[in-house]
């Protein structure tokens, strides 16, 4: 029984980077390539138009980064999966990705294996990253959970978890408006969030909210 191959499309903006990719992918078992992008625009069009498993996808591009190309894609709602292949492993850049849909997360030093065996991964939806990545986002994770809330920030929290405006919070707890908002700041910077839902959502997960 033949294997069905994995379909790719190759997004880099660098074209010896891309032809390389393609060379390896080409030469190995149980890989299609059906394209070639040099910007997150370019590759957006070709997984639309070729509908494949995989996008490999580079971050930085002009004319379209990859971050931008993630979200188009899943905005579309294309069945392909991201994975992210970039000689960058900084959080200012894992994270975007990663929150905007990238399946995983690769670093082009990755030995040749290692990278089909990432493609393969990504195409059955399984989560990939780098060991150096991989290790960075847990400390991330568990940096603010280790991060405990001061008993007033917990008291904010529970409030908010009611749906309670900002100016109850400020009658009920007999502080200022303008405090409650610097407890919130404080909560989202320790629980790594960016709004009131998604605090309450990690404040519940982590046991902070029972």
């Amino acid at each position: 029984m033949t294997e069905t191959p994995v379909t790719l499309v190759i997004a880099d903006d660098h074209p010896v980077v891309r032809h390389g990719l393609h060379g390896i992918f080409a030469s190995a078992r149980g890989f299609t390539v059906l394209g070639e992008a040099a910007d997150g625009v370019e590759a957006v069009e070709l997984a639309e138009r070729f509908d494949p498993d995989v996008v490999l996808m580079d971050l930085r591009m002009p004319g379209g980064g990859g971050v931008e190309a993630i979200r188009e894609l899943s905005r579309r709602g294309l069945r392909c999966k991201v994975l992210v292949l970039t000689t960058y492993d900084t959080d200012s850049d894992t994270l975007p990705a990663i929150e905007a849909g990238a399946t995983g997360y690769l670093l082009k030093d990755a030995p040749r294996e290692d990278l089909f065996t990432a493609v393969r991964a990504a195409a059955e939806g399984r989560t990939v990253l780098s060991p150096a990545i991989a290790s960075r986002l847990v400390s991330r994770v568990r940096g603010p959970g280790n991060t405990a809330l001061s008993g007033r920030e917990r008291d904010v929290l529970r409030l908010v978890a009611k749906g309670t405006p900002n100016r109850e919070i400020a009658a009920v707890l007999f502080i200022s408006e303008a405090t409650v908002k610097s407890h919130l700041t404080h909560i989202y910077g320790k629980l790594g969030v960016k709004d009131r839902a998604a605090a309450v959502a990690v404040a519940y997960d982590r046991g902070i909210l029972g």
